[in-house]
């Protein structure tokens, strides 16, 4: 069972999912999933139209945004249009929840929601440590 780690009261992000935890993420009150992990990164992973099928299933919107390695411009920019139009809160995947928290911190500073310092504290809260983004984050927030 994959772990939620909450990075802000609307916004969490958790290792791989399996059936279960999606169903477990919808009686938690989620109301978005997205998938930031691309299919077949490791066998037995659940594959995007099954976690797709399970989230509409357990009434969940779903966004497939999936990459490798450090989150490209368009991963970013994809996740700052889903998190400005979702329904809250979001629960964001990925193999570990890097990439998924490492996205949202980008996606934030794109938008000019929070200062540098402000995304580094709240990922470390829940666990990642972002400092090494710190100039990533500066260019996108101006600070």
């Amino acid at each position: 069972m994959s772990e939620f780690r909450w990075v802000t009261p609307d916004f969490a992000v958790a290792p791989q999912l399996e059936a279960a935890d999606i169903a477990r993420a919808a009686e938690a009150g989620f109301r978005v999933i997205i998938n930031n992990r691309p299919d077949g990164e490791a066998p037995g992973q659940m594959l995007a139209r099954d976690v797709r099928a399970a989230a509409e299933a357990a009434g969940l919107a779903y966004h497939e945004n999936a990459f490798s390695g450090p989150p490209p411009r368009q991963a970013v920019e994809i996740t700052a249009q889903i998190l400005s139009q979702a329904e809250r809160p979001v629960l964001a995947f990925c193999r570990t929840g890097t990439r998924s928290v490492t996205a949202w911190a980008l996606a934030e500073a794109l938008a000019g929601k929070r200062k540098t310092d402000e995304i580094i504290a709240l990922a470390a809260g829940a666990g990642y440590d972002l400092s090494g983004a710190r100039g990533a984050l500066d260019q996108l927030s101006g600070g």
